[in-house]
């Protein structure tokens, strides 16, 4: 039994995880775990033995000097809580780590454990897939769940995703047979520009969960470093045209494909979310969905070609394992 010392009660809290790795493109889901847990100054309560769930030749320690004492630092996944106060109070329980390289059955029933002793009553993961999608539009953002209630009830997705799976599927599933409510959260990250960081897609990782979970985050300077990396993409796509009309040629299918969704009650629904999401104290938990970090640059390619390949992607295009 998992017993939690100087861990207050937590009111309605929410667990939300991201993991390095497989399910990280463009580090955009566990970007934005550590986003919420700088902003909100989490305090780590545990921290899972790296002895049990990692190989050490995959994921290295790492070596440091400590007021001239050596030290290490084991590969791990902490966990962390968040006291939101407000006229809604709302805590949060923030699981961050890396993918872990063995006995993931033990692994997700370690994260279920915490999360049944503080009393967790959702279960959000966040993952990023390579994706076919352009840099210029907003972010797609897929929710989806294993839950047909929940589905419903939170207007998901309910997950039909068949192939190969990290450990967020796992611990979705984990979740779904521990009787937990659990929901995934998908960016697709353009794989052209697959280098970390992606802050428009932590960007809009963000926004989807403020949806969810019904809190206002602040966003800091995370807003202006999405704008930053879209113009930082832009300038180094049309320094080439080949790369400038394959981006094209990703921006009229994208747009194609939306066209149905330019509906009156899509547009409605869509204007109801920015009214939420406003702050009339211009405080820093605005809503912004382009932008980013000028540093990023398209990803090169082996064969010598300009135009990128079409990379096999561990997800589908539903975005839910």
């Amino acid at each position: 039994m998992i017993e939690l010392e100087g861990v207050p009660e937590l009111v309605d809290p929410v667990m939300v995880a991201a993991f390095e790795g497989w399910n990280d493109a463009g580090d955009a889901a566990s970007t934005a775990v550590a986003h919420l847990d700088k902003e909100w100054k989490g305090e780590v309560f545990a921290a899972l033995d790296a002895e049990d769930y990692y190989d050490f030749q995959v994921n290295r320690p790492t070596v440091f000097v400590d007021g001239g004492v050596r030290k290490i630092t084991w590969p791990t996944t902490r966990l962390s809580v968040i006291r939101v106060g407000g006229d809604k109070p709302r805590d949060l329980v923030l699981v961050r780590g890396i993918e872990p390289s063995m006995r993931w059955r033990s692994f997700c029933n370690e994260l279920l454990g915490f999360a049944h002793e503080l009393g967790v009553e959702l279960v959000v993961v966040l993952g990023a897939l390579l994706g076919d999608t352009p840099h210029t539009r907003p972010v797609p953002v897929s929710g989806v769940t294993s839950d047909p209630d929940l589905a419903t009830r939170m207007n998901l997705e309910e997950t039909k995703y068949e192939g190969p799976t990290g450990i967020v599927g796992i611990l979705q599933e984990a979740c779904t047979h521990a009787g937990v409510p659990a929901v995934s959260l998908w960016a697709a990250v353009p794989h052209y520009v697959s280098q970390p960081p992606n802050p428009k897609a932590t960007l809009a990782l963000l926004n989807r969960l403020e949806d969810l979970i019904g809190l206002q985050i602040p966003l800091g300077e995370l807003a202006e470093d999405a704008r930053a990396w879209q113009l930082g993409v832009d300038q180094l796509a049309a320094e080439d045209s080949e790369v400038a009309e394959y981006v094209q040629s990703l921006e009229e299918a994208r747009d194609t494909a939306e066209l149905p969704e330019a509906s009156g009650e899509a547009i409605a629904r869509e204007f109801e979310r920015y009214l939420q999401r406003r702050d009339p104290g211009a405080g820093p938990g605005g809503h912004a969905t382009d932008g980013g970090d000028g540093s990023s640059h398209l990803r090169d390619n082996p064969s010598g070609r300009t135009r990128p390949p079409k990379p096999p992607r561990p997800e589908s295009d539903d975005g839910d394992e």
